[in-house]
């Protein structure tokens, strides 16, 4: 440690002390006592930051201007942080006016829109008024609206020229293609990433200190449209983050790799070779849970090129990229033999032990990924705290987790941020049907969300199903609860991903030495003719560690546990309307595999990606029942 406080804080120390030189030479015009005073107050505060950075940092082979950035964008991200919770907590206080508000803005802005002026929003005084005049909508409303701007015409559902065409993740059903604006990122950065922000620092105080971040994320592939519109993911890339990219471990010429295994690859070895990285961060705890599953096939060929200074020849990169990171190695035989020990260890809790001043996963463990999560902290990263920091959508931000440290993922609803509208869980299959406001919902109930977005959407059906858990002021806290699109339904029983997630978690905790890697789910008809006849019902396809076969009375465990859980499901088992379910056991990386064929079908980015719990094209449930071992 003393060696790295002279190689980093001496020079630091040297550099300020030379720009505080320079600013009392340009003092000497002024009065003596005056620029005295200004000479001596700025050699005071140069000396203070001095001590505070040097105090705080982390990690050796920092340059003075990427410890500068990253100190000056805590304290400014700080300062924003506390100012924007300051404002959220405000609206919490006044939630009705805040939507209103919230609301009338989007209408005024997009008054003279074709969309607009068809609604008449220029009449428009109160929600009362909006939700009387505009119907609840559904994806298929936008949908030649926004080929239209594709094509380039101007102010059709907005105002201004989007700055991409955002494709979702198609989780329950094809891709959709929405309309991104400044607006939007604007949003999401001050209401949910500043907040949030503050909400880490103030649980995790570590989080300040000058340590570098290993983020797992990727370059996707845009496409252009006819009017030369970007279209592709509408998430946090290198791209977007290239002003903070030396606050990460991997380097800015490994986000030019096309390939996303290579860059996984680099991410893995320049993380590997800073033993003082502070956070894990991506998008979903998926990416990270893969990013460890890999670190676990390749370690031997990572730590060797740590010991030899080199990178891997199987890695595909153009001989420009390769020389650029190359000049960023140096052998470390040290840090090799460091690792190699680390490994042979095993992995469990392998995170804290390759990295000791390691505090904290930055990810969304919730919904879909929150096997993901749950996996990680019982095996790779085992020890260490997870902080599941917003509730998002391509549609824009919906609610930030201000209990970083609570083990449930609990959000509240950013009154700023959307105009929402609540859809009671039994009124579902109505076509217009009646909607409550925040003010309106009750703790313990299940709505679907209906939203009123910065870009275009309006009182659209953005298919999530979330659970009042409580109120912060007059704010509701929600918990996702599923996609309406993931819900299994052979005749009408309407079994939830969180309900089958639970009956599978509690059949394999009776399956001895079985370990969940992965699962989905596919309602029998989609199938056709591959199963054979039969009654209708679940195929379920799982991949598991620790086992190699299961038996009949195992796979009938599960089907024992959803009815115990679930007793519409029961009632259509005992009457015979719903056959047993299915359980097919897939070989080892077929989730990887189908994950892969997932994104190229959708042209979804690896940033973005989650799995789907229900299978809605027959190709899928066909590749693994092609996997099947047993």
């Amino acid at each position: 440690m003393t060696s790295l406080w002279i190689r980093v804080a001496l020079p630091l120390g040297f550099a300020i002390l030379s720009i505080a030189i320079a600013i009392i030479g340009q003092l000497q015009g002024m009065p003596p006592p005056l620029s005295t005073a200004l000479g001596v107050f700025s050699v005071a505060g140069m000396a203070l930051m001095w001590r505070e950075i040097s105090s705080r940092v982390k990690g050796e082979n920092r340059t003075l201007s990427s410890l500068l950035s990253q100190y000056f964008a805590v304290k400014v991200v700080g300062w924003l942080g506390k100012r924007q919770r300051a404002k959220l907590e405000a609206d919490t206080l006044n939630v009705k006016q805040v939507q209103e508000d919230t609301l009338l803005g989007r209408l005024r802005k997009n008054t003279n829109t074709c969309y607009g002026r068809q609604y008449g929003f220029s009449s428009i005084k109160d929600s009362d008024g909006f939700r009387a005049r505009h119907p609840v909508t559904t994806y298929e409303q936008y949908r030649d609206l926004i080929t239209r701007i594709a094509a380039g015409e101007e102010k059709v559902i907005i105002a201004e020229k989007p700055l991409i065409l955002a494709m979702t993740s198609g989780t329950s059903g094809a891709s959709a293609m929405l309309l991104s604006t400044k607006d939007t990122n604007n949003e999401f950065f001050l209401q949910g990433v500043a907040v949030c922000l503050d909400a880490m620092r103030r649980a995790f105080p570590a989080s300040e200190s000058l340590q570098r971040t290993t983020k797992f994320f990727y370059t996707p592939t845009f496409r252009q449209s006819e009017a030369g519109i970007p279209i592709g993911p509408n998430s946090s890339t290198p791209a977007s983050s290239r002003h903070m990219l030396n606050l990460y471990t991997t380097p800015a010429p490994a986000f030019e790799v096309p390939s996303e295994k290579d860059t996984l690859y680099l991410h893995l070895l320049f993380a590997l070779k800073d033993p003082s990285v502070g956070t894990l961060e991506s998008n979903f705890a998926s990416t990270v849970f893969y990013a460890f599953s890999a670190l676990q096939q390749r370690w031997q060929e990572l730590v060797e090129d740590i010991e030899r200074g080199k990178i891997s020849d199987a890695l595909d990169l153009e001989p420009e990229v390769r020389a650029r990171l190359e000049a960023l190695m140096k052998p470390d035989p040290g840090r090799a033999a460091q690792l190699r020990a680390h490994f042979q260890e095993g992995f469990r809790g392998i995170a804290k032990r390759l990295w000791p001043c390691l505090h904290l996963v930055l990810a969304v463990d919730s919904g879909s990924n929150q096997i993901y999560g749950e996996m990680l902290r019982e095996n790779y990263c085992q020890g260490l705290p997870f902080y599941s920091p917003f509730y998002a959508a391509t549609e824009g931000l919906i609610g930030v987790n201000l209990w970083p440290e609570e083990p449930s993922r609990r959000y509240l609803l950013c009154p700023r941020s959307m105009f929402c509208e609540f859809l009671p869980e039994s009124s579902l299959d109505e076509e217009q049907p009646h909607t409550l406001l925040m003010g309106e919902v009750k703790e313990g109930h299940s709505y679907e969300l209906v939203i009123t977005n910065a870009s275009g959407l309006f009182r659209y059906r953005i298919g999530d199903i979330v659970k009042v858990v409580g109120f912060h002021n007059q704010c509701p806290i929600v918990e996702f609860q599923y996609r309406r699109g993931q819900m299994l339904s052979v005749r009408g029983e309407k079994v939830s991903e969180m309900l089958f997630l639970g009956a599978l978690k509690k059949a394999i905790a009776q399956w001895p030495g079985a370990h969940l890697v992965d699962y989905c789910c596919a309602e029998s008809g989609i199938l056709g003719d591959s199963i054979g006849g039969s009654d209708p019902h679940y195929q379920v396809f799982v991949e598991l560690k620790g086992v190699r076969n299961l038996t009949e009375e195992q796979r009938y465990k599960l089907d024992v546990c959803l009815q115990q859980d679930s007793a519409v499901y029961k009632s259509f088992r005992i009457k015979g309307s719903i056959g047993p379910m299915r359980v097919q056991l897939v070989a080892e990386g077929a989730f990887k595999e189908l994950r892969k064929q997932m994104m190229a079908f959708s042209s979804t980015s690896a940033n973005t990606f989650k799995m789907h719990r229900v299978l809605r094209r027959k190709e899928y449930a066909d590749f693994l029942l092609g996997k099947t071992v047993s």
